[in-house]
């Protein structure tokens, strides 16, 4: 597409996912469906030595080896969370039927969600800087790993991505904040295709922080994971067959202190507005693929919020963190994933055009994101 032609649809047109349910989008749905995950190692990996906190079930990606999505240079300056991203990413550019051309990179970028980056490359580097001889005698090496935005630099350099690159962090809407991101610079023309999605990663340290702080709630699971969408503006012809048209996506932020029904409104308003300026009717949704179920109360907060916001209509349910766990900023591009593999896994035309996305974060913050699936898209 020009560069001058401003565009009027964003449409996602591949995708890659990691998650404790295992590699692509089809492991997942088959997990989300049956209500099950493959067995694990429990999180040992993923823990790298250090104890387990009592009382949280860890599901990490099974059997996650960086080296055969990236190869073996350079990996050991990565931290877990980006190479999650960096993986998820290489799997959605694979899903593409051609590679993006030399001409196409200055127009191509990344945006990605995240919480802090990698809660574990803190801790340990600033760890050392206490155990070690001098604080100054750290190894540099491990210091880039610490920044926000380290992952979406790394997929962008891999790739000689030279377009718009961004890291958003929004907590547990961070997937859905930068699918909004991504969604206004592609209609804005500031880039041609961005690779979107969110990224978290399971670690000792999260791990006990979750634990401490009891948010997990009763049937307390932690698990990780990472969702890259390849979105792209339309009006010329796409790098793949379209796997859904992303029509709007809305966030917004409630303090704690208004209440939980304050909350609920607020999420309410976002699917309002998100149908609204999809031109679709609370009806038309025909699946709803949740968030918030990992979080002790906040699953009725978001039940309550979304049904105000489709006034009342009650779609098929995907329940997506019952199965994979509280994954925090990589929940709303994991449900997205759920989604997309659920109409291509065998859900009926009949069951609806639209798909609806909900996130509620233990902040406060709230998201709502909906699509259009293939067979509707003209």
């Amino acid at each position: 597409m020009s560069s001058g032609t401003a565009p009027t649809v964003v449409r996602i047109t591949g995708y890659g996912v990691l998650s404790a349910a295992g590699v692509g989008g089809k492991a997942l749905y088959e997990s989300v469906r049956s209500g099950a995950l493959p067995p694990g190692d429990g999180g040992a990996e993923a823990l790298a030595g250090y104890p387990a906190p009592p009382g949280v079930r860890l599901l990490p990606v099974p059997d996650f080896a960086p080296r055969e999505y990236l190869g073996r240079k350079g990996l050991g300056a990565l931290s877990r969370t980006s190479t999650l991203g960096m993986a998820a990413a290489e799997l959605a550019l694979d899903s593409l039927p051609t590679l993006v051309g030399p001409e196409e990179r200055a127009r191509t970028g990344v945006v990605m969600g995240t919480s802090t980056g990698s809660a574990r490359a803190f801790a340990e580097f600033f760890r050392e800087s206490y155990e070690a001889e001098r604080p100054y005698l750290v190894s540099p090496a491990l210091f880039p790993g610490l920044l926000l935005n380290h992952c979406a630099s790394q997929v962008a350099m891999r790739h000689s991505y030279t377009g718009l690159n961004a890291s958003v962090a929004g907590g547990g809407i961070s997937s859905l904040s930068a699918l909004r991101f991504a969604r206004s610079a592609l209609l804005t023309g500031r880039a041609d295709r961005l690779l979107t999605g969110g990224v978290e990663e399971l670690n000792a340290q999260t791990a006990w922080a979750w634990q401490r702080s009891g948010a997990l709630g009763e049937r307390a699971a932690l698990g990780e994971g990472s969702a890259v969408f390849v979105l792209e503006a339309g009006g010329g012809a796409p790098a793949g067959t379209p796997l859904a048209e992303l029509t709007a996506c809305e966030v917004a932020f409630t303090p704690l202190d208004e209440g939980p029904h304050a909350v609920a409104a607020s999420l309410a308003r976002c699917v309002e507005d998100a149908l609204r300026a999809s031109g679709a009717a609370p009806d038309d949704i025909g699946v709803v693929s949740a968030g918030a179920s990992g979080g002790a109360g906040w699953s009725a907060v978001e039940a309550r919020g979304r049904g105000r916001g489709l006034a009342g209509h009650t779609p098929e349910l995907l329940r997506v963190q019952d199965v994979l766990g509280e994954t925090y900023s990589a929940g709303g591009g994991l449900q997205l994933a759920a989604l997309l593999a659920h109409w291509s896994g065998g859900a009926a035309p009949t069951t609806g055009a639209w798909g609806l996305v909900t996130s509620v974060g233990h902040d406060g913050s709230v998201g709502a994101a909906v699509l259009r699936r293939p067979s509707a898209i003209g």
